[in-house]
């Protein structure tokens, strides 16, 4: 994550050099301003909230799970999503630990669903739409195995309808390289510290300096074109 760091450095001090006035202190960066080696605090438990017994899970990593919140947020029928980390060996993993890629985690999002408002399979084209697939070195400007593209399935249903977008995906000709992204079956899944969830909402500047400047939407909209997932909030 430390080339995530620089560019949202870079970018916010460009940004505050142009705002302030001469010999000024830099806009909007105060002491309090949270960054993504801040301390980890208390870590949440890999339990899950019960919604009721027609509520079911989805869970994506898409690189930034900042980004992979937003591409879920305030969709229909689609109760919450979380900020964590999948994929991993180690418990009650910290950001710092998963950034540096030590314990095999992948950054991640899990988001709780009404079946009879939205589909399964409606999230997997949000998901499909809001990554590079083709990338197998991370997401976009965020480079490591922890940023990777994967689709873990809670049951041979999702597992299902996984393999069957991918190869529609594939067959369509859309993309011009082949999707490296994998499906994986779901274990563990352990929420990120609190600072991360609903980051958007909590310093929307730092999170749009960031979409920005690693170019998510610009390589996007190469990709997909108008197919390219466009998040309902930002």
């Amino acid at each position: 994550m430390k080339r995530r760091t620089l560019l949202l450095f870079a970018f916010l001090s460009w940004r505050a050099l142009a705002a302030s006035p001469a010999g000024g202190a830099p806009a909007g960066h105060g002491p309090n301003e949270p960054s993504k080696g801040a301390p980890a605090g208390v870590l949440a438990s890999p339990t899950r909230v019960v919604w009721g017994a027609h509520v079911q899970t989805a869970t994506f990593a898409m690189g930034c799970f900042w980004c992979g919140e937003t591409q879920f947020e305030q969709q229909p029928g689609v109760l919450s999503v979380v900020s964590g980390f999948a994929g991993g060996r180690e418990e009650h993993p910290t950001y710092e630990q998963v950034s540096a890629g030590s314990t095999g985690h992948y950054e991640s999002v899990q988001v709780t669903f009404d079946p009879t408002k939205t589909s399964y399979a409606r999230l997997l084209d949000l998901f499909w739409h809001g990554v590079d697939p083709t990338q197998a070195d991370g997401q976009f400007c965020d480079r490591g195995r922890q940023y990777r593209s994967v689709v873990f399935v809670h049951d041979e249903r999702q597992r299902k309808l996984a393999e069957d977008s991918k190869h529609a995906i594939e067959t369509s000709g859309v993309l011009h390289q082949p999707i490296v992204t994998e499906i994986l079956p779901e274990g563990a899944f352990w929420p990120a510290e609190a600072y991360h969830q609903d980051f958007w909402k909590k310093d929307p500047l730092r999170y749009r300096s960031y979409r920005l400047g690693c170019g998510r939407d610009r390589r996007l909209a190469e990709l997909w074109g108008d197919k390219a997932a466009k998040p309902l909030v930002h």
